[in-house]
């Protein structure tokens, strides 16, 4: 299993099988990542963008070793999963696609994203 953060004013995490499935996701703040539950063995990834480096303490002090995945372009791709997820209704369906935009945030989606490029980047022969 990998669980996936999403640093930034709030932290979006995901659970996300070795297939790429998303099982469960959330959004937290900052100060409740080390309260986060890591399953024993879940490989444990985190942007590194903007807040990296206080998630990554946070992760370290409660004992994870996490792994830095590039989060540029992940806001994008949140948005691309977030709708494939939940298609949008026939209003939203009339507009370009890049205006369209959830009534929510979506920290938890880049968290699923940045999980997605790390399981991309291990079947190309990058870093596991």
């Amino acid at each position: 299993m990998l669980v996936a953060f999403d640093p930034g004013r709030n932290v979006g995490v995901a659970y996300v099988s070795p297939a790429g499935e998303l099982l469960c996701a959330a959004v937290v703040p900052p100060e409740d990542v080390t309260a986060v539950e890591v399953p024993p063995g879940a490989t444990v990834l985190v942007g590194d963008g903007t807040g990296s480096a206080a998630v990554v303490a946070a992760l370290r002090s409660a004992g994870h070793e996490p792994v830095l995945v590039p989060e540029e372009g992940t806001t994008l791709e949140a948005r691309e999963l977030y709708f494939r997820d939940h298609p949008p209704g026939l209003l939203m369906r009339l507009l370009p696609r890049g205006m369209r935009w959830p009534g929510r945030p979506l920290d938890d989606y880049a968290a699923y994203a940045i999980a997605l490029r790390h399981l991309r980047g291990r079947e190309k022969g990058g870093p596991a």
